[in-house]
């Protein structure tokens, strides 16, 4: 650095050299933050069940999933269904992220052309679930004992395996598919969350209900599933 007489800098003011400053430590998170390990923790994540009502048209699923592969949300489950109001569809997604991913869940599925309206649904919502599972046959009595204990159904029973059927909320589910491995499962089919605000809150903010007349509206439903196959011996 040049200097006059004076012994001040010919430009700008004195100060270190650039490879003399300090440099902030710590590295930044996956939204930009920079951390500083010393102060603060990487923000844990949390599972969030976010409910979306859009207008029920093609290619709406395709691109709501195509936001989560962009965007590298972490997705436990997506279920989409018409509701009591003709021409919307509600689907109810279940991620695991931060907080800040959670919201910026939510901002990013607002700007897409077919939502309507998003929000997240707290503790207090009904949420259920169904599994269909497939085990093997030697002990029909015991599988058919442990399927009434969780209030299922058995769809089909052969003399290698039964197939049952078990819906409820995650925790129920859960318990259900450890209870049935001691039969060996051999395939397994399970929906992810599906839920609404519990009485009169409406499930996504501002949502105006309609009152279906038709006692069969609603009832078919696309569900994107996860499945995954296992052989216990």
């Amino acid at each position: 650095m040049s200097e006059e007489s004076g012994g001040q800098p010919k430009h700008g003011l004195r100060g270190p050299a650039p490879e003399e400053r300090p440099h902030p430590e710590g590295r930044r998170n996956s939204h930009g933050v920079r951390i500083d390990p010393e102060v603060e923790a990487e923000p844990s994540n949390r599972t969030a069940v976010i409910s979306a009502l859009v207008e029920n048209e093609p290619g709406v699923l395709s691109r709501v999933s195509g936001l989560f592969s962009r965007r590298q949300f972490n997705i436990e489950s997506l279920t989409v269904g018409p509701t009591t109001v003709e021409g919307h569809a509600r689907i109810t997604l279940v991620v695991e992220e931060t907080d800040a991913g959670i919201d910026q869940v939510e901002k990013q599925l607002k700007k897409l052309k077919p939502v309507i309206e998003v929000g997240e649904l707290d503790d207090e919502a009904v949420r259920a679930e169904l599994v269909v599972l497939k085990v093997r046959g030697d002990e029909p009595d015991k599988v058919h004992a442990i399927t009434q204990m969780y209030e299922g159904q058995t769809l089909d029973a052969g003399p290698r395996t039964v197939t049952v059927q078990i819906t409820g909320d995650q925790q129920k589910i859960d318990d259900a598919v450890d209870a049935f491995r001691q039969f060996g499962i051999i395939e397994i089919a399970r929906t992810g969350q599906t839920a609404l605000a519990r009485g009169d809150t409406p499930t996504t903010p501002n949502e105006d209900p309609g009152h279906a007349t038709d006692s069969t509206a609603g009832t078919d439903t696309e569900t994107t599933q996860t499945t995954s196959t296992a052989d216990d011996d």
